[in-house]
């Protein structure tokens, strides 16, 4: 398996179980929903259900554990475990055995672990569907926990953490050290990979150990999708019915304890750019009633992306600075490989986040000046009229986008189950239309505004950019182009803007310390 692939983007989701209940999110398929109502189906322990007229057959099989219950210096487990049952054997079939058969279906079978969701995913053509599904349920059901799959996926996680995230990847780095900073401490504190001194350690009984406790029957829930037949789900629920019934977690994730004042942690690394990933923690994720307008704003801020969002304007557009600057209020791994955020990535916490995408070093400490004085500058005029209503209108066709497929579909699903709230398009658009600029500049101030502002940088001259930053000396930039007089005379503003940081709170870490 190539390292990347160990955190490669699900190409296949589907499926969750919900208490009895049916979601469906197209109109065109409401007939089958009638003929659906008339015969019930039996009922299905977690599960959500989208049966249409699609000849493909998507799964999601996801169960609610992830890196969060990794047990205390076993960081790895969950992620470790996950891998075991789908880039492994199962007890009837290698896992050469397995893509083998796989490869004429034109299917494959994908994973992705987070904080409190692992989900299996996978789509295929309902001609191979009993042959296809016999193969993914030996692999959760009846997994071959092999020695020798066991030591290959152990190698491949300490190779993704240690070669190519910490190595080879400034700006996921970046990203990922910023959450391990906020939530030091934290059920949430580590990499969803795990630790490069725990994954030494694990062993095949701890990945046996993980497996019975967390894969269990309370904490599953099934996703199906597509044209199957009447009597599969029947057949689905039987066969899961053999995981032990373990008991529903009940798992509190308080949110993360933060100190004051800003603090800049510096990642020492041999590079040719710098990446800035800021933040902090937000009380607010997608059950929260002001998440809509946290969702309009930071898409007003920096819709991934989008070259028209406004961090994009003022720091690419205008200035040239780097290539790509975006705001998030929810986790999004992998970022720089895809447009659209994958769903099942359900947190109880989130944070707020500004991701400045490769910057040319000797513009570090401007380019970070500039990424503070335009959100300062937000915090205090909030949204125009014409911004807030351009960006709703946006978000109302996005959301199509978002779940353009069924896969997607089903994945927003089982994360509206999640965060108790309707099909995600329907509460999105009633949501915005119910949404005032008062509403928004007020979620705003009340949100997004924090004097605990958290920085990681990944650059060279760590030791070049500390002094400067402490130093508060102005950080003029040369353009290779002359600039029109409004840029120049704001740049005289952004070159002076104080960064109010303690000495004591802006520390280098060198890259070898990330992650261990």
């Amino acid at each position: 398996m190539d390292r990347i692939e160990l955190f490669r983007p699900i190409r296949h989701p589907l499926l969750a179980v919900l208490a009895g209940a049916l979601i469906v999110t197209s109109a065109s398929i409401a007939p089958l929903m009638a003929q659906q109502r008339r015969k019930p189906i039996p009922a299905v322990p977690n599960a959500v259900l989208q049966p249409n007229r699609s000849p493909l057959i998507s799964f999601r099989i996801l169960f609610m554990t992830g890196s969060a219950f990794d047990p205390q210096d076993k960081e790895g487990l969950a992620a470790l475990t996950a891998a075991m049952l789908a880039e492994a054997g199962s007890r009837q079939m290698s896992y050469e055995q397995i893509q083998d058969a796989f490869y004429p279906m034109a299917s494959d079978f994908d994973w992705q672990i987070d904080k409190e969701m692992t989900v299996f995913t996978g789509t295929t053509h309902r001609d191979n569907l009993d042959r296809y599904y016999s193969i993914i349920s030996q692999m959760l059901l009846d997994p071959g926990f092999r020695q020798e799959d066991f030591t290959r996926l152990k190698a491949d996680a300490i190779n993704f953490l240690k070669v190519s995230l910490r190595e080879a990847n400034d700006e996921e780095l970046g990203k990922e050290q910023l959450y391990n900073i906020i939530y030091a401490g934290h059920a949430y504190g580590h990499h969803n990979i795990g630790r490069l001194s725990s994954l030494e350690r694990l062993t095949l009984d701890d990945v046996r150990a993980f497996y019975s406790q967390n894969f269990t029957r309370a904490n599953l829930v099934l996703g199906l999708a597509g044209g199957y037949p009447r009597t599969f789900v029947g057949k689905v629920r039987a066969d899961f019915n053999k995981l032990p019934a373990g008991k529903p977690s009940t798992a509190k994730f308080r949110a993360p304890t933060v100190a004051p004042g800003m603090r800049i942690e510096i990642v020492k690394r041999e590079t040719i750019s710098t990446a800035i990933s800021l933040g902090f923690p937000i009380s607010v994720n997608r059950s929260h009633k002001d998440w809509p307008a946290l969702a309009l704003i930071t898409s007003y801020l920096g819709q991934h992306r989008s070259s028209s969002a406004y961090l994009y304007q003022r720091l690419r557009e205008l200035r040239g600075l780097n290539y790509g600057d975006y705001a998030y209020i929810e986790y999004f791994p992998r970022g720089m490989f895809q447009f659209q955020p994958d769903p099942n990535l359900g947190r109880q916490q989130q944070i707020f986040q500004i991701w400045i995408r490769p910057v040319e070093p000797q513009n570090g400490h401007f380019t970070l000046r500039a990424a503070l004085y335009e959100y300062d500058k937000l915090m205090r005029n909030g949204m125009t009229p014409d911004d807030f209503e351009s960006t709703r209108q946006f978000l109302m066709k996005f959301v199509n986008i978002l779940t353009a497929t069924q896969d997607a579909q089903l994945g927003y699903a089982l994360d509206s189950r999640y965060y108790k709230i309707k099909d995600f398009p329907a509460y999105m658009r009633e949501q915005l239309a119910k949404l005032t600029l008062a509403d928004v500049n007020r979620a705003l101030r009340t949100h997004l505004k924090s004097d605990a502002m958290r920085v990681a940088i990944i650059t060279k001259d760590a030791e070049g950019l500390s002094q400067a930053i402490l130093s508060n000396k102005p950080s003029p930039i040369t353009y290779n182009a002359p600039k029109p007089k409004e840029i120049t005379d704001e740049d005289k503003v952004i070159e002076r803007y104080q960064i109010a940081v303690k000495p004591e709170n802006v520390t280098i870490v060198p890259v070898d310390r990330v992650f261990q």
